[in-house]
């Protein structure tokens, strides 16, 4: 039925926030295929080897943080989004800036949804579970293909 290994890349330089976001995810879903990358740089290296490639496994959602050392998130969500290999992938902006600049920003760039991280844990919980039952259950997005051009 699910072809990929990885069904949500998760990227947050804040380890407990990655943790409860990875929590709240496996409370409905506990088998949930997570990656957890720290920032924009290790998720730019693993959606584009050196070899130019796209991986063989593109997740089917984006959890996107936006202030991250190295590559923050506007930057890794400019590049998704212009690159034909990953552009369809769905990216959820989950941070705690509720700057309308930041907002008005993600949203230019082709952010598909943007999530101010509630800081009551069960509404934490709530929130991350209803973002992975919308976009891996509900909302239906192209086949991204495998191609190596």
């Amino acid at each position: 039925m699910n072809q990929h290994k990885t069904d949500i890349l998760l990227v947050e330089d804040n380890i407990d926030d990655a943790g409860l976001v990875i929590r709240a995810l496996r409370k409905n879903d506990p088998a949930l295929p997570v990656l957890h990358l720290n920032n924009g740089e290790e998720a730019l290296q693993f959606l584009y080897p050196e070899n130019g490639e796209a991986p063989r496994d593109l997740p089917r959602l984006i959890l996107l943080d936006l202030k991250m050392p190295k590559v923050d998130g506007l930057g890794l969500l400019s590049r998704i989004k212009s690159d034909e290999r990953t552009r369809a992938i769905p990216v959820v902006m989950l941070t705690s800036s509720n700057q309308n600049s930041d907002i008005t920003s993600c949203y230019r760039m082709g952010a598909n949804s943007y999530i101010v991280k509630p800081v009551d844990f069960g509404d934490f919980v709530r929130v991350v579970s209803g973002i992975s039952q919308y976009w891996l259950h509900l909302n239906h997005c192209p086949q991204i293909e495998k191609n190596n051009s």
